[in-house]
C-alpha cells in the first residue's frame, strides 16, 4: 500500500485568528532567559514571515504591530536584542535518531528608529531547516496569547497545542528538570516542589485551563517520598466549554483570578453558538473522525 506523504508544517495555513508554531519551537530549551513580551513578539515574527519562512529572504513588519497595547518602542528592540542572544536547544529526528541542535531564534535585523518605523529582520539558515523539516505544529490562538499573563502559562499553552490533536494519547510525562527547561524556569528559582508547584506551574495550569479550548492537569510522580516527574495531561472541551472560554475572553482582565476559582456567573449557552474563535466539540470531533492526523482547525475552517 502506497504511503501517505508526512504533512508539512510549512503547507500549514493560518487564520485571521491564528498563527502557527513549528513544534520544534515549542518544545525548546532557553538558554538565554526570554520574557513574556519575547516570547510574544517571537511568534509574531513567526507568523509575519510564514509565507516564505523557509527561504534565505528577509522580512519587514512595522514595529506597530510588535509594541501591543504598550506604545513604547524601547521594547520591541529590547525583545529582538534578546531573542538575536538567544541560543535554544532543539530536538529534532533524523534517520529515525535525535539529534539535539543549537541554533539562534533570531538572526540579522535592521529597526528604523522612527516610532512608526519598520524592523527588517531574517532567520538563521540552521533554523530555516528545522522549520522546513518539520511535521508537527501548534495552532495558537491570537487572542488567547495576547490574554496569558505569564510567559509559564503561553508555553505551557503552546505545549497543549502541539499536543491537543494526537488521537493516541491524553497525557505525557517528564521529567521534573526536564519540565523546568521547556516552561523555561531559570536555574536555581523555585527549587521545592511546593513553591514550584504553587507559584508557577498550578497558577499557569489554571490560566491555561480557563482560556484555552483544553482543561489541563499537572500531577507529581514521585520515587519514594520525591517528586521527579510530572504527568501532563490535556482534555478537549465541549461546547459549553468553549462557550466559557469565549465569554471570559470577552471579559477585562480584572477580575479574572476570582474567576478562575469558578466565582463566576451561570453562563448563556448562547454564547456557544456565537463563538467563531474556537471549534465547536461535535465540530472537532467530526473533523478528527473524517481526517484523521490532520489539522481540525483548518479542515473546519475549509
Amino acid at each position: 500500500m502506497e504511503r501517505r506523504p508526512a504533512f508539512r508544517t510549512i503547507d500549514a495555513r493560518p487564520t485571521e485568528n491564528s498563527i502557527i508554531k513549528p513544534g520544534e519551537l515549542v518544545d525548546v530549551i532557553e538558554m538565554t532567559p526570554l520574557t513574556l513580551a519575547d516570547r510574544r513578539i517571537y511568534n509574531q515574527l513567526i507568523a509575519h514571515a510564514w509565507d516564505r519562512i523557509d527561504q534565505p529572504v528577509e522580512h519587514v513588519i512595522p514595529k506597530r504591530d510588535l509594541r501591543g497595547s504598550h506604545n513604547v518602542n524601547d521594547r520591541v528592540g529590547e525583545s529582538i536584542e534578546r531573542l538575536m542572544a538567544a541560543i535554544v536547544k532543539v530536538r529534532v529526528v533524523r534517520d529515525k535518531k535525535v539529534e539535539i541542535e543549537r541554533v539562534q531564534l533570531l538572526g540579522g535585523n535592521v529597526e528604523q528608529e522612527h516610532p512608526n518605523g519598520m524592523v527588517r529582520y531574517e532567520f538563521p539558515a540552521k533554523l530555516r531547516r528545522v522549520i522546513k523539516e518539520s511535521t508537527i505544529f501548534a495552532r495558537l490562538q491570537k487572542e488567547v496569547m495576547f490574554a496569558l499573563s505569564s510567559k509559564y502559562a503561553l508555553a505551557l499553552y503552546e505545549m497543549i497545542q502541539k499536543r491537543g490533536n494526537l488521537t493516541s494519547r491524553c497525557s505525557e510525562e517528564f521529567e521534573l528538570g526536564e519540565l523546568r527547561e521547556l516552561l523555561g524556569i531559570p536555574k536555581g528559582k523555585l527549587p521545592l516542589w511546593g513553591n514550584l508547584y504553587q507559584r508557577a506551574l498550578e497558577p499557569a495550569m489554571k490560566e491555561v485551563s480557563v482560556l484555552s479550548d483544553f482543561g489541563v492537569s499537572i500531577n507529581a510522580l514521585k520515587s519514594g517520598r520525591k517528586v521527579t516527574g510530572v504527568r501532563l495531561g490535556w482534555t478537549r472541551k465541549d461546547a459549553e466549554g468553549v462557550g466559557k472560554v469565549w465569554k471570559e475572553l470577552q471579559h477585562s482582565k480584572v477580575g479574572r483570578k476570582a474567576r478562575m476559582l469558578d466565582q463566576v456567573e451561570a453562563l448563556d449557552l448562547s454564547l456557544a453558538r456565537k463563538s467563531t474563535l474556537l471549534l465547536q466539540g461535535d465540530t472537532y470531533e467530526e473533523a478528527r473522525r473524517r481526517f484523521p492526523g490532520y489539522d481540525v482547525y483548518f479542515v473546519e475552517r475549509e
